[in-house]
């Protein structure tokens, strides 16, 4: 069983009722569930947090034992250096994700604090982002 964990930061607990022209209209818990149907080899944990530390607390506490992490970090993405060092700072590769097109958003979207940490960034394929994560998780775990 590989175990990777879906990480979301602030806002995305409200996916499915915020600006559904931006985000769609499904939830991530709805969205989940077809990930967890469609690889049933992977145990998956989810978890959300508004907190920056929250985020970073759970990364330290996963980022040695997992083989995974796809993370969202929503508006953090844009403003933290101590997630983005967080990553650096644990040995589980962590693949950077967005909903929407952060490079053809407004333009402090267009900068990552994170992703010279992560080892991919999958950004504008709406849900499907989730996917492209854990397809890449599992080809680094299949190497």
């Amino acid at each position: 069983m590989i175990h990777i964990a879906i990480i979301n930061g602030p806002n995305l607990n409200l996916l499915g009722k915020r600006e559904p022209g931006i985000y769609g209209n499904q939830t991530f818990e709805s969205y989940l569930e077809v990930l967890k149907k469609d690889y049933p080899q992977v145990q998956f944990d989810y978890f959300q947090s508004n907190h920056e530390g929250d985020l970073i607390d759970k990364i330290q506490a996963i980022g040695f034992d997992y083989e995974g992490i796809v993370l969202n970090a929503g508006g953090y993405t844009h403003t933290s250096i101590a997630l983005g060092d967080c990553i650096r700072a644990v040995t589980t590769p962590v693949i950077e994700v967005h909903i929407s097109d952060i490079s053809q958003r407004e333009p402090f979207r267009q900068v990552s604090m994170i992703a010279a940490a992560c080892k991919a960034t999958f950004a504008g394929f709406g849900m499907e982002s989730y996917r492209k994560g854990v397809e890449a998780l599992l080809a680094l775990h299949n190497r």
